[in-house]
């Protein structure tokens, strides 16, 4: 009987991720050069993409059968590998539901639906563990999470999900479920007038610059500066639409969400 794919190429991290939580990395013959979970990846596995681009002849010359990508923003590259007579299969997840249901879906393809199954069951009660610590409770933090700055975009819909779960509320929630980059465009006066009280900036790919974003018109009076509640996340924890986000990502979020004003923190800008 087949077994699965034997030889599989991930152009995002989170798929390799997931291969490595169910114990199936063997199969695994290129990464990302994003990829930065598990450490041992990035040691292990040759690199043959960037996110947007990569290599078709590298791809192609170790012989995959079948190559996992993420998202709309993937798709020239993968048109390429189609063209190319590859096997592509390109998830498209935006909500925790969907990040669980792709890691069910890579457990039925290598032959581990069973050992999936468990993994996300592990993750839904870690979740939920998070969930009730903050259940019923009247006031939550407003807090603005920043996914890029130029233009300025919002937190995608895991991520608001995740913020509701850390016992936060995001003054961009309706955004969120929006699912397209440029549908979560905002205006610096929508920041303003929103007034979080917990500031994250997370810019996908590069290091937060809270000097820059703070020196923006009219963020000197939003409550998360005046507070001194601006914080950067580690977009490897909480960008990447895999297990990170469910676990580290979920921690560090509760815990920015809860920090005391005054508390030192090697996170807090």
């Amino acid at each position: 009987m087949p077994r699965g794919p034997r030889r599989i190429i991930c152009l995002t991290e989170e798929p390799t991720e997931i291969l490595y939580a169910l114990g199936e990395q063997e199969r695994i013959v290129g990464i990302s050069a994003y990829t930065e979970r598990p450490a041992e990846a990035r040691r292990d596995k040759p690199v043959v993409s960037a996110f947007i681009g990569g290599s078709v002849s590298k791809i192609c010359a170790l012989k995959p059968d079948l190559v996992i990508g993420f998202s709309d923003i993937q798709a020239d590259l993968a048109s390429k590998l189609i063209a190319a007579g590859l096997q592509v299969l390109i998830f498209n997840q935006r909500s925790l539901d969907e990040i669980l249901e792709v890691i069910l879906t890579m457990g039925r393809l290598v032959g581990e639906p069973v050992v999936a199954e468990k993994l996300v069951g592990q993750y839904l009660r870690s979740i939920e563990i998070v969930r009730q610590r903050y259940a019923g409770r009247s006031y939550r933090p407003r807090v603005y999470f920043e996914e890029w700055n130029d233009p300025i975009i919002s937190g995608i819909a895991w991520v608001s999900e995740l913020i509701d779960i850390a016992g936060g509320r995001d003054v961009f929630a309706k955004e969120a479920m929006l699912p397209m980059a440029k549908d979560r465009v905002l205006s610096l006066q929508q920041v303003v007038d929103a007034d979080p009280e917990v500031y994250i900036g997370c810019w996908c790919g590069k290091a937060f610059d809270s000097e820059a974003a703070l020196s923006r018109p009219g963020m000197r009076d939003v409550a998360a500066v005046r507070d001194g509640r601006v914080y950067e996340m580690d977009p490897c924890i909480i960008l990447q639409p895999g297990p990170a986000c469910l676990t580290d990502g979920l921690t560090e979020l509760e815990r920015l969400i809860w920090l005391e004003p005054a508390a030192e923190s090697g996170s807090q800008c």
